[in-house]
């Protein structure tokens, strides 16, 4: 396919700490400015989206109870898959992550094709979130237009990442904080009331689970329809590998990242979800459209619509934080791997790469215009088009780690310190189980127009990235020939 062959290097030349697999100061200009309590709050509040808030109405609506199997299955998902990406991360910290695995275990071409699509879905993804942020903010002082609200939040953030790594960990310590607080009162209060303890009142049993159409009133394919709708609300759970390349220890904070995935996706989404459908019929009007506040309603919390608008705004905000972190610092790495503009690797005095996050945010600005000018064509397009990077990333990290495993441990098998489960058997059953989600989506009608427009944007980044990767070796080629040619003049003066 024109791509350069797989090297043999287990570990990148960038992006690499330069005090080995365990510390020291990036040697890529960023600064290791994130401290142990940023990186823990960042992988327990990686996988709390602003999703699971608004979008599990639309999942329980297609699954009833079910959707319960539906996140069970999607979350052992991204547990297997950030079983590998942990293993490839902990060898060899960098700020590409999975984009500069693929580009040295498959080949350039994957590496530019998956770096660019990731940093195309966060950039998208900064245009929703505003949006969303400034309709809540609306609601509350409505003489400030939607609009203004939107960029007022973008410029807040901009201005946070801006200043150093250090704040943008704060800012999300704090977001993550009061999303995982409320998370765990919400499922403490749910679970007191289910069993007929205060704020309830009788024990509701399992009446909601198995009446009302019984636990699967669509049929069994309902639990995959649900998948398609939750699948995306996972994505964010990888941020910490990126993010551990700017930490003292990044070796540690990915092993412990990757161990508590698994709980963190138990409590936090099966958990909550679980509440829900116990506590109320899974048809219920008001669960469809906010099962949250549904839940806290009918347990009479007051204020519950305003105490739920509130950490949905948090969430909101910690999703645009994070995504315009994530998005930036893989054009970072683009720029280091010379698949993105020279500029986009400068970093300011603080440490941050100034020009990829304002690339960035500009990306999400023009978005979030066409979101009020455009939004049933232009932004519509855009996030069918970026909606199944996901799946995309994911089936990457695993044929990655198929090529990457055999390398570190035969070059650095002392940096094997998180292992992917049954190697290579549970990664070939991923990637099964990731290719049937995505024939899947196909096949089905609400996710077949995501699939082809996220095809199609694939296909696009993959060519020229083809495009270029055969360029290079000619540029190279010339390059060199230029420099013997000025040797050789210099020698004859």
């Amino acid at each position: 396919m024109g791509a350069h062959p797989p090297t043999t290097k287990a570990v990148p030349t960038t992006g690499t700490p330069s005090g080995g697999p365990t510390g020291g100061e990036p040697q890529d200009g960023l600064q290791a400015g994130l401290k142990n309590r940023h990186l823990s709050m960042i992988a327990i509040g990686g996988v709390i989206g602003a999703g699971l808030f608004v979008g599990s109405g639309a999942g329980i609506s297609a699954a009833g109870p079910g959707i319960l199997l539906s996140y069970a299955l999607t979350g052992l998902l991204v547990v297997l898959v950030m079983r590998m990406l942990g293993e490839m991360a902990a060898a060899s910290p960098t700020s590409g992550s999975f984009s500069a695995y693929a580009d040295r275990a498959l080949g350039r071409w994957a590496g530019f094709t998956i770096g660019w699509l990731y940093w195309f879905f966060w950039s998208v993804v900064l245009a929703v979130e505003a949006t969303a942020a400034a309709a809540i903010l609306t609601g509350w002082v409505p003489a400030v237009p939607q609009w203004a609200w939107a960029l007022l939040v973008m410029v807040i953030l901009t201005g946070t990442n801006l200043i150093s790594v250090g704040s943008f960990g704060e800012f999300e310590f704090w977001f993550a904080g009061i999303k995982v607080v409320a998370i765990v009162i919400f499922i403490v209060v749910g679970a007191l009331a289910i069993f007929g303890l205060p704020p309830g009142g009788e024990a509701v049993g399992t009446e909601n689970l198995t009446g009302h159409g019984g636990f699967l009133p669509h049929g069994p394919g309902a639990i995959l329809s649900g998948m398609l709708l939750v699948v995306f609300s996972f994505m964010g759970s990888e941020i910490v590998t990126l993010a551990a390349s700017e930490s003292p220890n990044p070796v540690q904070a990915v092993r412990k990242a990757v161990n508590s995935v698994i709980w963190r996706i138990a409590i936090f989404y099966i958990g909550s979800i679980a509440v829900i459908v116990t506590l109320l019929p899974w048809n219920d009007p008001s669960v469809i459209k906010s099962p949250y506040v549904a839940v806290l309603k009918s347990l009479e919390i007051p204020y519950a619509g305003t105490v739920m608008d509130i950490v949905v705004l948090t969430a909101v905000l910690s999703c645009l934080n994070s995504g315009l972190y994530t998005a930036s610092r893989m054009a970072f790495s683009l720029g280091e791997r010379g698949d993105a503009p020279k500029a986009f690797k400068k970093v300011n005095k603080g440490g941050v790469p100034a020009i990829a996050i304002l690339a960035s945010v500009a990306f999400g600005f023009v978005a979030t215009i066409f979101s009020y000018t455009s939004k049933d064509t232009v932004f519509q397009f855009l996030l069918n088009s970026s909606g199944a990077v996901a799946l995309f990333v994911w089936l990457v990290i695993c044929f990655s780690q198929l090529r990457m495993r055999r390398v570190i441990e035969r070059e650095m098998p002392e940096r094997l310190t998180v292992r992917m489960w049954l190697y290579p058997y549970l990664t070939y059953a991923t990637i099964a189980l990731i290719i049937f989600v995505i024939g899947y989506m196909f096949y089905d009608e609400d996710g077949r127009k995501q699939m082809v427009l996220s095809v199609v944007a694939a296909v696009v980044v993959l060519a020229v990235g083809l495009i270029l990767d055969r360029r290079r070796p000619r540029e190279q080629a010339a390059t060199e020939a230029a420099t013997e040619a000025a040797t050789e003049a210099a020698k004859a003066e």
